[in-house]
């Protein structure tokens, strides 16, 4: 066989090894149980009926925890969502930065809007 086919060949296989890894590890991460979603959104209650006892006001919407679990945030929104729940004071820095790459939302009330 050609020595330059076999070296063209042999970077192929290994150029697509390579991203077949990157993208499939990348979905791993990406991936949440159903038990560690749920995990997340009862904590989030827990915290959201901690800090409503203390009196806290979410009015404003707020970023209720940046390190709710590893991974994690919860944030408080408007339902349906408000343009002051867009504005960046009142999101999870660690969200946004992409230090987290999950969260919680929940309502005014406490209830889940959402989760991801």
């Amino acid at each position: 066989m050609d020595k330059n086919f076999l070296l063209i060949f042999s970077l192929i296989v290994i150029l697509l090894a390579a991203y077949l890894t990157l993208a499939f590890n990348n979905n791993l991460s990406q991936t949440v149980s159903k038990s560690g979603i749920d995990t997340a959104i009862n904590q989030s209650k827990h915290l959201y009926r901690q800090e409503k006892e203390k009196g806290r006001d979410f009015s404003n919407g707020l970023c209720l925890s940046d390190a709710l679990m590893p991974n994690w945030v919860v944030d408080i929104v408007h339902d349906p969502r408000l343009p002051i729940d867009d504005l960046a004071e009142n999101q999870c820095t660690s969200y946004r930065e992409g230090r987290s790459k999950h969260f919680v939302e929940l309502d005014l009330d406490g209830n889940l809007v959402r989760a991801k």
